[in-house]
């Protein structure tokens, strides 16, 4: 005779699953930002950004290297024949850039690429509106 068990064998209670109810919740917030963001981007904002105005050259950071239109140097006001920008260079660490806006892109990297700045550090100085400043004479100065 065999013996049998009488034990109560319990079986696992099922867990409820929340994976979907979270997916659904991530997908109507989903849906919730993408009709709100469509609502928002269409409307037109009138907005004005500041400006800068009058800045002289002698508060820009020194050294200053301004490229004219016509794509002439002046460092520090003073202007530097482009076979001798190395030679004007010569012990310093670190250069601030102003370029035209309007230049092409080329021109900066080309400017970028001499052998005369690869021990130099380059820090990029921008204005954002040039009333008053013309870079074509690179007599220095900006607004």
């Amino acid at each position: 005779m065999a013996l049998r068990t009488l034990l109560v064998v319990e079986t696992p209670k099922a867990k409820a699953d929340v994976s979907l109810a979270i997916v659904n919740i991530v997908l109507l917030l989903i849906f919730f930002f993408l009709a709100t963001g469509q609502l928002l981007g269409s409307a037109d904002y009138d907005v004005e950004l500041s400006e800068t105005a009058d800045l002289p050259i002698d508060v820009l950071p020194k050294p200053i290297l301004i490229v004219a239109r016509n794509g002439s140097f002046t460092l520090d006001g003073v202007p530097v024949a482009d076979d001798l920008l190395g030679q004007a260079l010569t012990g310093q660490t670190a250069l601030h850039v102003l370029i035209d806006k309007g230049a092409p892109a080329t021109e900066l990297i080309n400017l970028l690429a001499r052998p005369e700045l690869a021990e130099v550090e380059v820090r990029l100085v921008t204005i954002h509106n040039n009333r008053g400043v013309d870079l074509g004479t690179a007599s220095g100065g900006g607004t």
